[in-house]
């Protein structure tokens, strides 16, 4: 579709540039369908960004073990939390999603043995939870699918998923982190300010050593998400378990096995120029618990996502059972009050796991 409110287009990356009436563009493939900016409403001039030089993808090793980078690439702002000889890992805001699913394939990512990343598998269904054929992976953006806001968007899913934080460059020439989970408000909307322009996504090793669990359910089969939840094994009693689509924004909860954890109970959140993960709630390692916790944290919120890819009602109840089941998945022997989702899982696309 034609873009009518248009009247230049300018290659440029620089923030400094940007002025009311712009807009940023990477692959353009929501900016062209809708016919106009659904964030910021019709543009004037569009900013492309696609010729910034930015490699899609960076390996950053830690101090300590020798890097193997396969893409150079300059110098990273910020630091990150680091599980010895793992690499984290920086995804451009540029990066076509054909070029991130051609990572989990990669026998040696980032120089070390494939096994040592088992997060990658989450690279898979995410991006085939994008309503869109191959054509549109060779154009759509990372950064783009995050800069929209959708509820449904998966790099907003797999990324908040992995703790990833923003790089975000500013009209002013300063810079800010914040994580992915944070950034989005809803739909279409981001605590992206005027002008700022998303230049990179730090994904930390840890997360990527860590052992995942993915769970979709669409209304219809490869139809758009109405709940999309991940979970990370992030000691041998506790997890991480990310909840999208089914929500306006991005819900981040710590469970554990341990007597002292609460639920429903509040983790402080961190400032938002800090590198850090999502601020995120605390509930017990039990089937029950977690309902009662994520009831409580949609409710301290806009409630659950309603349109006419699933009614609120039944997002609710998807977004328990696909949470149940990855507590029973990724803690077999911890979690309590699960016993109906060991063995099961319920959806149109899940991990397949990497034996390399």
């Amino acid at each position: 579709m034609d873009v009518t409110s248009v009247d230049a287009v300018l290659m440029c990356a620089d923030p400094q540039e940007w002025r009311p009436g712009d807009s940023w563009l990477a692959g353009g493939t929501v900016l062209f369908s809708y016919g106009t900016d659904i964030t910021r409403g019709a543009p004037t001039r569009l900013l492309d960004i696609t010729d910034a030089g930015w490699p899609p993808l960076i390996w950053h090793h830690p101090p300590s073990s020798r890097p193997r980078e396969r893409t150079p690439g300059g110098p990273l702002t910020g630091t990150t939390r680091e599980v010895e000889g793992v690499p984290s890992l920086e995804i451009a805001a540029t990066c076509r999603i054909a070029e991130l699913r051609a990572l989990a394939d990669d026998p040696l990512p980032g120089g070390v043995p494939r096994a040592m990343l088992p997060g990658l598998d989450l690279i898979p269904p995410a991006c085939d939870s994008f309503v869109a054929s191959w054509k549109i992976w060779n154009v759509s953006t990372v950064g783009g699918n995050v800069a929209t806001g959708l509820p449904a968007g998966p790099m907003i899913s797999l990324l908040s998923g992995w703790d990833a934080t923003a790089l975000i460059l500013r009209p002013d020439g300063s810079a800010r982190r914040t994580p992915v989970a944070d950034l989005i408000v809803g739909p279409a909307r981001t605590r992206l300010a005027d002008g700022e322009l998303i230049r990179s996504f730090l994904v930390p090793g840890d997360a990527l050593a860590q052992t995942p669990a993915f769970r979709r359910i669409s209304l219809t089969e490869r139809g758009r998400s109405a709940a999309l939840l991940i979970g990370r094994r992030t000691s041998a009693s506790s997890l991480r378990l990310t909840v999208t689509a089914s929500t306006f924004h991005p819900i981040v909860l710590d469970v554990s096995a341990d007597p002292g954890a609460v639920a429903g109970s509040r983790t402080a959140g961190p400032a938002v120029d800090t590198i850090a993960a999502a601020p995120a709630f605390t509930v017990r390692a039990d089937g029950a618990a977690w309902r009662e916790a994520i009831d409580a944290a949609v409710d301290g919120t806009r409630g659950w996502y309603d349109d006419i890819h699933g009614e609120p009602a039944w997002r609710r109840l998807m977004t328990h059972r696909l949470g149940e089941e990855i507590l029973a998945e990724l803690l077999p022997e911890s979690a309590s009050g699960i016993d109906d989702a060991i063995g099961r899982v319920t959806g149109d696309l899940r991990i397949e796991r990497s034996t390399r």
